[in-house]
């Protein structure tokens, strides 16, 4: 059962990684952690849910989907440490 989610394997650890990055930029606004976290529960099953109705149908892309779900998380830690330095320069941090 496993060897079905192999090929998203690297995605599903990215996709862990890209969850921490919109959290600390939800923190970095502001936002409140217990609605944040709450929010993320909620994408993290839905998403869930998504993958095991829809992992059948995927398999044949799974290299493109590798791909992009890689390059987003890549554009996103990008966007996250660049707020953050904007955010900790402008308080006069660094």
């Amino acid at each position: 059962m496993l060897e079905e989610y192999l090929p998203f394997m690297w995605l599903i650890i990215f996709g862990n990684i890209e969850n921490l990055i919109l959290a600390s930029q939800g923190v970095v606004k502001g936002v409140n952690p217990k609605v944040l976290g709450g929010l993320s529960i909620i994408v993290v099953i839905i998403w869930q849910i998504i993958g095991v109705i829809l992992t059948d149908a995927a398999m044949q892309y799974s290299n493109v989907i590798n791909f992009i779900g890689g390059l987003a998380i890549f554009i996103l830690g990008i966007q996250a440490v660049y707020g953050a330095v904007k955010n900790i320069r402008s308080k006069g941090g660094a």
